[in-house]
């Protein structure tokens, strides 16, 4: 983080470290484990429609705090928005440090990269390296599976909404989130 603060002029105290990934959502979700009595079998709604949409998602662990977007597609496009959707969220005065994996969109020379923000890639093939992925676990597990959507609108409706519980509880995402090998310089 010193490297940054120093190439960018930015006191290392005003630094955030975001990270950032998508997930596909779709009609045709997973299955969960749920509790039932012993010796039943509940049944699990399962859609064979394929509609599905994306939540470009960044977190923001030491401060609890997430910025996102429900888009139809995982491009460059998509990822400028999100970038700009990630600016407002960053404090006044604050740079970010954006940790991504090397998706194409994420390193794209068409990426335009607010002046508050730095991006850095993750090494290839270390989901385990970026929290967002327990965040999508979490939100599938609890708020996107075991459901028949009605529609594509129903689809990104639930997604909003499960992105939006998330971010009024800012100790979960505290808690899935802090990583002490990002947050201890």
């Amino acid at each position: 983080m010193d490297e940054v603060a120093h190439e960018k002029a930015v006191d290392v105290e005003t630094i955030e470290i975001w990270f950032q990934d998508e997930a596909r959502i779709g009609q045709k979700n997973k299955i969960t484990r749920r509790w039932a009595k012993r010796g039943t079998r509940p049944s699990a709604p399962r859609d064979q429609r394929t509609a599905s949409t994306y939540i470009f998602g960044a977190v923001c662990p030491k401060e609890g705090k997430g910025a996102a977007l429900v888009m139809p597609a995982c491009n460059t496009e998509a990822m400028n928005l999100h970038l700009l959707e990630i600016e407002r969220a960053i404090a006044p005065g604050a740079h970010a440090v954006l940790l991504v994996d090397q998706a194409g969109w994420h390193m794209s020379a068409g990426l335009v990269v607010p002046h508050n923000i730095t991006i850095i890639a993750l090494p290839p093939k270390c989901p385990e390296l970026n929290p967002v992925e327990n965040v999508w676990e979490f939100m599938r597990d609890n708020w996107l599976s075991n459901r028949v959507f009605s529609s594509y609108d129903d689809l990104v409706d639930h997604c909003c909404d499960a992105w939006n519980k998330l971010v009024d509880q800012p100790w979960r995402i505290m808690s899935l989130g802090l990583r002490q090998w990002a947050h201890q310089f």
